[in-house]
């Protein structure tokens, strides 16, 4: 990619992809976590690190920041915000480096506020540490504790600080194995990216919850979350880097090790059904394709007489269009999203009967009026949001809905790096399937079962994490370490080694 085509993509960017958020909704669905993105021996790190989380964005709305490394000196620029706001052309120009790393952010866990925005920035003993993380440590509290007994200082809430104090201390002989030491006490989701003056390495739990690929372009390595980050700066997939795997790059080239003992992967399943990108490929499927798959065995398992099939767009499309497919019943596009709506808005003073959803999505009567309709969603968390739509679509004339969501029932909380409700504010969790066909208001209802969404990935099914369907958890849970709780989740002790 040329200087000449960066200086286009930059200023005239492809549409951002959006998920189905509702602004006045927040925790109505699964809040998406965050995305890393990296560069190693490219003159225009800084700008494409910027095209790379322009492509994440999906991951995470709250933060951005870039950090490059020239002649071994940091430079970062970190914001509050979507990455076009926070990285004006001025602004991204003072980033200097042929190396250097980036992070757009949701938290998950720690306010929303710059001091929590990554990549997080330290000096140490042995120089310049930079790290940025997706993912969430069910340890964190624990080991912030000991290093605050040891005199440590910190200057946020995020858990990503804790694996920079651990570098910190760490006597390992090199940055990389200072890294491995850092990560080898950690427990939960991290795919990162780590880098000092002159090396970025980038690892991913022994359990890869979280994807991380490896690309290259021009001769120059890229780390990203997702593939579609390869293709907005054409880089060429080389390959995903593989849970509890360790690499290093620097001006010898790449170098890849396996510090951690070995495990059954428990790669999060949220991934396919709504966090990552349609366009994207992770755990080595086409997500697009995988959930299709998931509304053809919806459709084959919940089949329903009627005229079209719909989707709560955007998230549920490729579901709807899979169960459109199966079924043979023709797909429409009866609910249209506005998109150039933004995170905020404001409200009118004299109240619009559901004004929150109208602002983002709105039926089409010629598309509704006097049919029988399959609405497709990705999942159901709250189910006030879809209540709201589905007495939308009744006002406009909808003769009969059958809801069918694209997963199994939500119960409980994800521990890993998406922000779920509380157990207690889920639908799942507090009403069977019959009472929550009531609170919607629905014809009949219909959940995708665990087996045959599982059996849709084509994967090894043993290879996911489903905690947050069946409240089994592949580590120790953060109630866990609390003093004294009072939980009955099961724990997979199988995973002890990991635990260590």
């Amino acid at each position: 990619m040329t200087r000449e085509e960066l200086d286009a993509l930059i200023a005239n960017p492809p549409p951002l992809y959006q998920h189905r958020l509702i602004p006045s909704e927040k925790g109505d669905h699964m809040r998406d976590e965050c995305g890393v993105f990296a560069v190693f021996g490219h003159e225009e790190a800084a700008r494409l690190t910027y095209l790379g989380l322009y492509a994440l964005q999906h991951r995470g709305q709250e933060g951005a920041g870039i950090v490059c490394a020239h002649h071994g000196e940091l430079t970062a620029h970190r914001g509050v915000g979507l990455v076009s706001d926070v990285f004006k052309p001025h602004k991204l120009a003072r980033v200097k480096g042929d190396v250097g790393i980036g992070h757009v952010r949701y938290s998950t866990f720690g306010t929303s506020n710059l001091r929590n925005v990554q990549p997080l920035v330290a000096d140490y003993a042995r120089g310049s540490v930079a790290v940025a993380h997706n993912g969430n440590l069910v340890n964190a509290s624990v080991l912030r504790e000991q290093l605050e007994e040891m005199g440590a200082i910190f200057q946020s809430t995020t858990d990503t600080e804790v694996i920079i104090h651990r570098i910190s201390r760490s006597q390992g002989a090199d940055f990389t194995e200072s890294v491995i030491d850092s990560l080898s006490g950690l427990m939960g989701a991290y795919s990162v990216v780590v880098m000092n003056g002159e090396e970025i390495v980038a690892a991913r739990d022994p359990l890869g919850f979280r994807p991380l690929w490896l690309g290259e372009l021009d001769g120059a390595y890229i780390v990203a979350s997702e593939t579609c980050a390869l293709d907005i700066i054409d880089a060429d997939y080389v390959r995903e880097i593989e849970p509890g795997e360790v690499i290093t790059l620097n001006r010898d080239g790449m170098r890849s090790q396996k510090p951690f003992p070995p495990v059954v992967p428990k790669q999060c399943i949220f991934e396919f059904i709504y966090v990552s990108r349609p366009d994207s490929d992770i755990f080595g499927r086409p997500v697009d394709e995988v959930r299709k798959a998931f509304g053809a065995a919806l459709a084959t398992q919940a089949p329903v007489d009627a005229d079209i099939v719909m989707a709560v767009p955007d998230s549920s499309n490729p579901a709807a269009l899979g169960y459109s497919h199966a079924s043979g019943i023709p797909f429409d596009m009866g609910i249209i999203r506005n998109h150039y709506v933004g995170r905020t808005f404001i409200e009118p003073e004299q109240g619009i009967r559901d004004f929150g959803v109208k602002i983002k999505l709105n039926p089409s009567r010629s598309a509704i009026e006097g049919k029988r309709i399959v609405l497709v969603d990705d999942s159901i968390v709250r189910g006030t949001t879809a209540r709201k739509i589905i007495k939308m679509l009744r006002r406009n004339g909808a003769k009969e809905i059958h809801f069918r969501v694209s997963s199994p029932e939500i119960i409980n909380s994800c521990f890993y790096g998406i922000d779920t409700s509380n157990p207690s504010k889920l639908i799942a969790h507090n009403m069977n399937a019959e009472e929550i066909r009531g609170f919607l208001g629905v014809d009949s209802l219909s959940y995708l079962s665990i087996e045959n969404m599982l059996a849709a990935t084509k994967c090894n099914p043993d290879h996911f994490c489903l905690g947050c369907f069946t409240s089994k958890y592949p580590t120790p849970t953060p109630h866990d370490f609390l003093p004294s709780r009072n939980n009955h989740r099961h724990v997979d002790h199988s995973m002890e080694v990991y635990a260590q």
